[in-house]
């Protein structure tokens, strides 16, 4: 949200600042509304009038930051530095710190309707459903949400990007909890997700590998009435915890993906476009295949069952229009459909790929790069 020219009235601010701090000005600037100029210029104004002196920043490892604030404050700021003997990028750093202490992450009151449900979900594999799950979760997490992820692909790939194994084949699980099987309470199975940015505000409900039995155990279970609801159900347990829940789908057309998105359903007096359904996709013809396959299952579902599923978007994944013709004329296509609309583009970077090597979530390990950015957007998105 910084001013990308200098306003007539303004001074280009350029100093070196830890990139912890640029990086908590920019998200924290981003949730509350404000300008990256402005919050600096409030911080400087704050730091005028406290009393010295102040707790010094450690600015060890620091970055190149700019932006613009008033002559005349800067001019009083640059003087004020000067007489107390102390290094202009240490007074800015504790102007921004100041600002940041005075507007914390806003309190995020609980919905009277409940978390809101998103399913991130593709009848193909490998166009980065896990990628997306996990970088959205991170992203709202970042900006004060309580989020918690369900990796409901037995595949289990978001369980073990985060540095986790599958539940054990003979413990409790979320499918022993769909099916009536349960052996404890499903928020004893929650891991939390570790990142300084994330707060505890991040948890993940592992996969077990006894998920690829989901069809076949529902159809045989007298506990489960109505197929469809059992996710609902089980997850009735957790949801009232967490602002955001985001199920990672498996590529699948069967049980798994009718469960998901009933969850995700409209319901009543929840209003439209508070939960549903994100599509990851890429810019190849087989995404568009498999999306019209999920197509057909979404409308059938609502007209069996009578229910409304908002679309909340398409995601471009994956995008690299170095590869030519055919990925910039998939992603005209994609735009072109309109509804559901594209909502962004994840250009194909090595950030999210080492990132799970590393099995690291990727606003840890490679917070200020391109691919964390657009996550960050996209959470914003979703959230407002």
């Amino acid at each position: 949200m910084a001013t990308p020219s200098a306003p007539a009235d303004r001074d280009k601010v350029v100093t070196k600042i830890p990139p912890q701090l640029r990086r908590e000005l920019k998200i924290r600037a981003a949730t509350v509304g404000i300008d990256i100029q402005d919050a600096v210029t409030e911080g400087i104004k704050a730091w005028s009038s406290a009393a010295k002196p102040l707790d010094l920043i450690d600015t060890t490892g620091s970055e190149s930051f700019s932006t613009y604030v008033p002559t005349t404050l800067l001019a009083r700021f640059r003087g004020d530095c000067s007489e107390l003997k102390i290094p202009y990028n240490q007074g800015v750093a504790q102007s921004i710190r100041l600002w940041l202490d005075a507007h914390p992450l806003p309190q995020r009151a609980r919905r009277a309707t409940g978390a809101r449900r998103i399913a991130l979900g593709n009848q193909k594999g490998g166009v980065g459903k896990t990628a997306i799950t996990a970088g959205l979760g991170q992203a709202l997490a970042e900006q004060g949400f309580r989020v918690c992820l369900i990796d409901f692909d037995p595949q289990g790939h978001l369980t073990k990007q985060l540095g986790h194994e599958h539940l054990p084949l003979k413990g409790d699980s979320l499918l022993k909890h769909m099916v009536g099987e349960r052996q404890g309470e499903l928020t004893e199975l929650l891991l939390p997700v570790d990142g300084e940015a994330f707060g505890g505000r991040l948890f993940l409900l592992p996969a077990c590998t006894d998920g690829f039995l989901l069809d076949a155990k529902l159809v045989t279970s007298r506990e489960v009435r109505v197929k469809e609801t059992a996710l609902e159900k089980a997850l009735a347990a957790i949801e009232k915890d967490f602002d955001f829940v985001l199920v990672d789908c498996p590529p699948s057309l069967g049980y798994a993906m009718d469960n998901a998105l009933y969850y995700v359903r409209t319901r009543d007096g929840e209003e439209t476009g508070g939960s549903g359904i994100l599509i990851p996709v890429q810019a190849e013809d087989s995404s568009a295949d498999a999306y019209e396959l999920l197509r057909e299952q979404i409308d059938a579902l609502c007209d069996d069952l009578g229910i409304d599923i908002s679309d909340l978007g398409f995601i471009v994944n994956l995008y690299d229009s170095r590869k030519g013709y055919v990925v910039t004329s998939s992603l005209d296509g994609w735009r072109s459909i309109g509804t559901p609309e594209v909502i962004a583009v994840v250009h194909e970077l090595k950030d999210q790929r080492e990132a799970v090597r590393q099995k690291t979530p990727l606003l840890v390990y490679a917070p200020d790069g391109e691919q964390a950015e657009t996550m960050r957007q996209i959470a914003r998105r979703i959230a407002a």
